[in-house]
């Protein structure tokens, strides 16, 4: 039984993966040479994992031979790449079963180019705006000035199911795999906004990155987003510097990100250069408009929304992946263990529950306590079925305020928040 029996997969995109409206859109399969060729030097570095000292050599669209192998994404083993510029990829959810994210297994989700210089020695992070002490910090300052910690964390791209909106909705087309809990190493984002001094005329943070934009013009952003004061000055928020132990990944931001748990990815800018204090509401790229934002009520496919009308999203709605078994596995025996994660925004779960009989009936999953705030919560049961056949395994999580997963969720144009149940189709016996 392929995998993909039970999913389909719609792209969207227009040219090099850009949909009409300027956003992202899905690849389904992207050609390796020209992928390699429409990308910057910083990009290749990234991928055939290690610098190029004489890559400013490299002729134009030149497709270095290491890079032959059917996975142009070297360190980042078995994710689906969805776009090639910018690069996305996500992760089949059968390898997401760790309880720890491995960084060669995190998502991809990038809004522009890699910065061309990523040295840790040199980086440098401004914090202005309305402080009482604005200050540029190296990362050496970050670690010398701060308590250092490290803290489990998840992160969900705000468009994660976005390929199973119907009619579709346009940008990548994601399906389980934007979701990951890597543990993160660095400085509370609390602990240094109150040593620059917060203002009492501060509503909003502003993050500015290194990243280049898609046309190459530096004048422009390809993301600058921000958070309510309020969120910024939470506990779990990090200034990261490290992903499991080790330099982070150069996809995943490094040398320097925001971590920001339980809201849209696109608040945990990369390459983090500058974190701004503002007395608006941020007015950054990806901020305006549509952007990251939904309907403040439920629509209809193809209905007008005015812009007053669509409100910036904040924290993540409940979810819950099944990463084993896999969609599509034929089961020889007529029990196994069923296992995942749950995670819930600024929420934690309460109870992880599973159906084989189509939602008929429902069994309690045996559900761990989050190692930290701003994790994700494991869980497992043993399933027992009565007899050979086609079973599916539909999971949902209840977060701590009683919100439960929905079977199905309202349409919206940007295809962001879904949080449908997970299901997975089984051949047993």
């Amino acid at each position: 039984m392929a995998k993909d029996e039970f999913t389909k997969i719609e792209s969207v995109s227009g040219e090099n993966g850009q949909s009409a409206n300027g956003e992202t859109g899905g690849v389904s399969r992207p050609d390796r040479r020209k992928f390699l060729q429409n990308t910057s030097l910083a990009s290749i570095a990234a991928i055939v994992g290690t610098s190029i000292p004489f890559g400013a050599n490299l002729p134009a669209g030149f497709v270095p031979a290491a890079t032959a192998q059917d996975n142009p994404l070297a360190g980042k083993d078995g994710l689906t790449l969805l776009n090639d510029r910018p690069v996305n990829a996500e992760t089949p959810p059968e390898l997401l079963d760790d309880a720890i994210t491995p960084t060669d297994r995190h998502f991809i989700r990038n809004n522009g180019l890699l910065p061309d210089d990523m040295d840790p020695s040199t980086w440098t992070l401004t914090i202005d705006g309305f402080t009482d002490n604005s200050m540029e910090l190296t990362i050496a300052d970050l670690r010398e000035q701060f308590e250092v910690v490290t803290r489990a964390l998840a992160m969900e791209c705000g468009g994660n199911g976005r390929a199973f909106f119907d009619p579709p909705a346009k940008g990548n087309q994601w399906t389980y795999g934007a979701i990951a809990c890597s543990e993160w190493t660095g400085v509370r984002l609390k602990d240094v906004l109150e040593k620059a001094g917060v203002q009492s005329n501060v509503i909003y943070t502003a993050h500015y990155g290194a990243d280049i934009h898609l046309s190459g013009d530096p004048e422009k952003a390809p993301l600058s987003r921000g958070l309510p004061i309020e969120k910024a000055l939470t506990d779990n928020i990090l200034i990261a510097f490290e992903m499991n132990g080790e330099a982070l990944h150069p996809m995943n931001g490094a040398p320097l990100r925001l971590v920001v748990p339980g809201w849209p990815g696109s608040c945990s800018q990369k390459w983090l250069t500058r974190i701004e204090l503002r007395d608006v509401v941020h007015d950054g790229a990806k901020m305006t408009g549509t952007s990251y934002k939904v309907p403040a009520y439920p629509v209809e496919p193809g209905q007008d929304i005015p812009e007053e009308d669509w409100v910036i999203m904040e924290r993540m709605p409940v979810k819950s992946l099944v990463t084993f078994p896999a969609n599509g596995t034929d089961l020889a025996e007529m029990e196994t263990e069923v296992r995942g994660h749950a995670w819930a925004g600024d929420r934690s779960i309460s109870k992880v529950e599973l159906s084989m009989d189509f939602g008929k009936s429902w069994m309690d999953a045996n559900l761990d306590a989050a190692v930290n705030d701003g994790a994700w919560q494991n869980w497992r049961a043993n399933v027992t079925f009565p007899q050979a056949g086609y079973y599916e395994v539909w999971a949902r999580a209840t977060d701590s305020e009683g919100e439960m997963q929905p079977f199905a969720i309202d349409w919206n144009a940007k295809g962001y928040l879904n949080n449908t149940m997970h299901r997975v189709g089984l051949r047993v016996g």
